[in-house]
Formats: structure tokens, sequence, C-alpha cells
């Protein structure tokens, strides 16, 4: 612990009947300069402001006198400016708490040591030179102290307050999307959630995307808690507002809801793409009032579904997109009995993606070699082997949409 000279010490001690002088030249005079401060409350200038500048102050000249006495001088001054550290953490969190800026926190803490060196400048008679630079050194020295305490702080209550603040978003948007929150409800409108939205079912291509590779335990969390984080930043950049969304790094992405039913962008597809780190699938419902985004939210899980089961190409779908397909996704009696014409190649997984893929692009043999990584002829010879363990005749319209529904419909049932 640094030592101190009488000579600095009596200029410390000089400076304590100023002490109230030196706070209310701070939080009055020279703060007032610094941005955003003039709009603080009044009270909370003269009263916390105020009284936590007196503080620092009579801190800083306590420790002073503390490291001149003879005996415990470093104990006693380490333990007085350790106990004095508290109101600065209890005033960081408080301001924290109250949505001040942390610029302006850590500017008037800083700004408040040139107010003190002032003061001590202002009561050095000629010839406490010395005294004067000892003073300064140990300012300084202290100094990035109480801005690390208080910087540390700041964080810390902002980081709990975020926290809560997203778990109570997605609280109120899981409450919307399952139908359990009133459509009424008064904390709507602070997500903007009280009138027209847009409901998104986002999920990757296929599979689990590109995290099912990533390592397991802790780093396969972290990635994926990373995805997910880009694909939040994507949606809220692509609509220009902070989207409320229930997302997971399963195939089917999870569900978000945009206030103001906004046209998606024309370059929402690849924004989310490149912030999942590989293709998507976007369903789209549009609704007039919050009472109908439950009922919105599913279609949209359908569409996306369906879409998926229909071998479609990666991108945005709605409703339109796979009417047909949608209507014979049905469940029902006669959907059992569809979805059970194709249990015998059930066993081949590589003949379901076969027939998936080539329904989902027209039948064009070519193209489904392609997406599939084939020669056309093992797709033909896959193609034949469907149809003769099914009896389905994929070369007849009425062939064609009995595959279909049973696609769609035993991909409900799993």
């Amino acid at each position: 612990m640094q030592e101190i000279s009488e000579a600095a010490r009596a200029l410390a001690l000089r400076c304590e009947p100023e002490v109230n002088a030196l706070a209310r030249r701070m939080s009055r005079e020279s703060f007032e300069q610094l941005p955003g401060y003039a709009a603080l409350p009044d009270e909370m200038k003269d009263l916390e402001i105020a009284a936590t500048a007196r503080h620092g102050v009579r801190l800083f000249l306590r420790s002073v006198a503390e490291r001149s006495r003879p005996v415990d001088r470093g104990d006693a001054a380490g333990a007085s400016w350790a106990g004095g550290m508290r109101l600065f953490r209890e005033r960081a969190a408080q301001r924290a708490e109250e949505g001040m800026p942390l610029h302006l926190l850590l500017r008037s803490h800083a700004l408040g040591m040139y107010v003190l060196w002032q003061g001590l400048r202002e009561s050095a008679a000629p010839g406490e030179e010395a005294a004067l630079v000892e003073l300064a050194d140990l300012l300084l020295k202290s100094h990035h102290s109480v801005i690390g305490v208080v910087a540390e702080t700041y964080l810390d209550e902002r980081s709990a307050i975020d926290a809560e603040r997203r778990a109570h978003r997605r609280s109120l948007v899981r409450g919307l999307l399952d139908g359990t929150l009133p459509p009424g409800h008064v904390l709507l409108g602070q997500l903007g959630l009280d009138g027209p939205c847009l409901v998104l079912a986002v999920g990757t291509a296929t599979g689990p995307g590109p995290d099912a590779t990533a390592p397991s335990g802790k780093e396969g969390s972290v990635a994926a808690r990373r995805r997910l984080r880009r694909i939040q930043t994507a949606l809220d950049h692509a609509f220009g507002v902070e989207v409320p969304s229930l997302l997971d790094a399963g195939r089917d992405g999870g569900r978000a809801i945009v206030p103001g039913a906004a046209e998606p962008p024309d370059d929402l597809v690849a924004r989310l793409s490149k912030a999942a780190g590989g293709p998507v699938r976007i369903a789209v419902v549009p609704t007039v009032a919050p009472a109908d985004v439950p009922e919105s939210a599913r279609t949209a899980g359908e569409i996306l579904r369906v879409a998926r089961a229909c071998g479609l190409p990666p991108g945005l779908h709605r409703l339109d997109d796979v009417l047909l397909e949608y209507h014979l996704s049905r469940p029902g009696e006669s959907g059992r009995r569809i979805a059970a014409l194709l249990d015998p190649v059930a066993d081949r997984p590589e003949l379901l993606e076969t027939l998936r893929v080539h329904l989902g692009h027209g039948q064009d043999r070519r193209a489904t070699a392609h997406v599939l990584g084939l020669h056309p002829n093992t797709v033909d010879n896959r193609l034949a082997r469907i149809a003769e363990r099914t009896r389905i005749d994929l070369s007849s319209p009425k062939g064609t949409a009995t595959a279909i529904a049973a696609l769609l419909l035993r991909e409900t049932d799993t």
C-alpha cells in the first residue's frame, strides 16, 4: 500500500470542509455538460447523485488519512476502501434498473474524479506541489477500481434484467401461440401484438440442420444457442423490428410473430439460411387479430410439414402453395388406410425419400436424380420397386394423388 506524506495528508484534510460544495459542483454544474444528464429528474441529481458524489470524495480523503497512520495503515486503508465500494455497487445496480445509459454513468464517475482533482488543486498553497502530485497519483490509481466495480455491477444487473425480460416475452409469446393467453391481454401491446400480424413457422430443410453434427454436450449446446441467436438477429433485421419468437434447434425450428402483418422481404429466406448455416423453410400465415394467432400457428406448422413431406425445395411456403396437399393430409379412418399403402416400403427409407423428391419435383426423373445425387436409371429402378411393392401406379393421376396423400398422412402419424 502506497504511503502518503504528512504534507499530502494535510492537504487532503484541508479539503474535507469542501466536500459538500464539491458534490454540489459535480451534480449541479459539471455533470450538466454530459449528454443526457440534464434530462434526469432533479430529485435524482440533488439526492442520490449528490450523495454518491459526497461519498466518493469522503472515501478518497479518508483513504489518504488512513494511509498516513503509522500502525496498520495498509490494512485500514484497504478495508475502508473495500467497504466504501458498497454504495457504488448499490447505485450502479439502481441506475441499471432505471435504464440510465452506461456511458453516462461512467462519464459521471470520470468527471467526478476531475472535479475532485480541481478541488485539491484549488486548496493547494505555494510549495505544496509535491503533495499535490502525491494525491493526483493516488487518485489516478484508485479510479480504475471504482470504474471497474461500477461497470461490472451495472452489466450484471442489466444482464439479469434482460434475461428476466426475455423470459417474460417468451412466456407471453408462448401463451399467445398456444391459445392460453387472452387475446386482449394488456401486455400484448408491449410487443405490438394487439393487432394484425404475420405468423411464421421456421424449420431447417431436412433433418435437424448443421448443428446435428456439432459436438455433443456443452459444445453442442453452445453452438445451438449461437445459431438461434443468429436466426433471431436475422429475423429482427429483416423486418426492422424486434420479432417475438420461440425458436429451437430442431428441424421444425420454431415459431415467430411479426407485428403489423408486414409482408416478408424478398431476401428473408436468404437471410435466415445464412444465419442457420444451411437451407431453411419458412411457412407464412397472415392474421387480422390476436385471437387468430393460435390457429394460424398450427396452420403454419402444418404447411411446413406438408411442404417437407411433398419434397418441395426449401424456401418460403404459403397455404396456397400446398393447398391440395394440405387437404389430402387431413387424418381420419380413410387416411389411415391410405397411409398404410406405403407400409410395404416402410423398411426402405431410400425408396420413400426417392418418392418424396420425385413427387415434389413434378415427377421429373432427371431433377430427382440431381437432387439425390443418383443416376436417372437408379431413380427409375427405385420407382419401379415402389410400384411393385405398393401396387400404386405412379404413371396415373389417381396413383400420383394417392402416393402424395399416403406420404402426407404418414408424416402426420410420425
